[in-house]
């Protein structure tokens, strides 16, 4: 997944779930979006938090 295309993902689950979400990065290489309640790896590897309640 592109920087842009988990961007896409984790806004919309953000807005959609009302919780925060996390962009990480695999030890791969390769992007993943959770919920930041679920995320329990490096937070070394998180790229980007989205907080739907942020103004």
């Amino acid at each position: 997944m592109s920087l842009n295309d988990a961007h896409a993902f984790a806004f919309s689950l953000a807005v959609t779930l009302m919780v925060t979400i996390v962009i990480f990065q695999a030890g791969d290489g390769s992007l993943g979006v959770m919920p930041a309640s679920e995320y329990d790896g490096d937070t070394a590897a998180i790229v980007h938090e989205i907080d739907p309640f942020a103004s």
